[in-house]
């Protein structure tokens, strides 16, 4: 196969990234849409020509020899149907996160994926960026030692518009925000310690978002008849494998969107600043530890959405499936983000009752011993 056909199923928040892969230098092409909406088919025939198959229902694009592959980019609730339908139809996969909103539903597809040749990738995106590629980097340098500590501070900007108006803002349809938005950060997380979590505790609430109020002071949408029953503002707690211990915190009503990462080891800490583009080492001034000096990186601009990482992803699932380059993100790293923010979701409403994952951290070792 010289030229990947790609069709994608769901044209909505994420469909924007078709353009990554539509002639994509010729190895790619965009030639089916599958979408419930007229409206974002119509935009699907602006964004690659009014050749391109458009259908309402994604049973018609699975069944079309033209279709080599498919990108799910429909809403998390409805993942595990529609990937089981391409692995049914034997499609290649690329599966937007969260990989589902139940741990069961990511065993489900794992079984049903391991019986067939189908090439699976998990769209973890900033895996690509490269501000966390380049703070990885210095990290397996030894920049700072051995990591001990990984501190994240997530401001959702902007929460209530993008969470807060439609499905996301009910738990059947995403479990919890801690999923939904986290399952990148604590994916991240396990990438910068080389190591899953172990245990996982967490406490949140819902303190901002229910209050009508607030939705009017930010001039949206409050549609009561929709409940609200997922937290606006969360702090998780993980004892990763290997002794790392890492803390997320998570809110959706500040000023401004940022994600603020501080990686501890035993010589020292690197920290992002995303506002600015900048990345700071800062090393303990002792003589005995001392080896490398403090260091301030200026990330050069990217091109391309979410910091040049769509552009990125889009051509490591070419690069998968036409030259079977394995991605940066493992199936076994998408449901172990979903294990880890089920469980969270979990104690926030156990009263911050403390989970241990093990039995979940054996079950991905006994499955993919025998893939691999």
């Amino acid at each position: 196969m010289d030229q990947l056909r790609i069709g994608i199923i769901g044209y909505g928040m994420r469909g924007y990234i078709g353009q990554y892969w539509h002639q994509f230098e010729g190895r790619s092409v965009v030639t089916a849409v599958a979408d419930l909406d007229d409206a974002q088919l119509v935009k699907a025939q602006e964004a690659f020509g009014a050749d391109v198959f458009v259908t309402k229902d994604y049973h018609e694009l699975l069944k079309r020899d033209d279709v080599d592959a498919v990108a799910i980019l429909s809403p998390d609730y409805l993942h595990i149907e529609h990937v089981l339908a391409a692995l049914e139809a034997n499609k290649h996969i690329y599966l937007e996160k969260p990989m589902a909103i139940h741990i069961e539903d990511c065993q489900t597809i794992i079984e049903a994926w391991q019986k067939t040749d189908v090439k699976l990738m998990i769209g973890f995106n900033m895996r690509y960026m490269s501000m966390y590629q380049t703070m990885k980097y210095y990290i397996d340098q030894g920049f700072i030692g051995d990591v001990k500590a990984i501190w994240v501070r997530h401001f959702v900007g902007f929460g209530g518009r993008y969470y807060y108006q439609d499905w996301h803002r009910n738990a059947k349809y995403t479990n919890s925000l801690l999923l939904q938005k986290a399952s990148h950060d604590i994916d991240v997380i396990h990438m910068l310690a080389g190591s899953y979590t172990k245990r996982v505790s967490a406490f949140g609430s819902l303190d901002f978002y229910n209050d009508e109020a607030n939705f009017q002071a930010d001039k949206l949408v409050h549609n009561e008849e929709a409940e609200i029953d997922v937290e606006d503002n969360n702090v998780l707690i993980m004892d990763l494998a290997n002794g790392v211990k890492a803390a997320y915190l998570q809110n959706h009503f500040t000023p401004e969107y940022s994600r603020n990462y501080t990686v501890i080891g035993t010589k020292g800490r690197i920290e992002n600043d995303d506002i600015n583009q900048k990345i700071f080492i800062k090393t303990r001034q002792t003589d005995s530890l001392h080896d490398q000096s403090d260091l301030e990186i200026q990330m050069k601009e990217t091109t391309g959405s979410h910091g040049g990482a769509d552009p990125q992803i889009c051509q490591a699932f070419v690069e998968y499936v036409l030259d079977d380059k394995e991605p940066r993100a493992s199936v076994a790293d998408g449901m172990m983000s979903v294990v880890v923010g089920v469980k969270a979701t979990e104690s926030v409403r156990s009263n911050g009752q403390v989970f241990d994952l093990s039995e979940y951290l054996q079950y991905l070792q006994d499955t993919f011993q025998s893939k691999d």
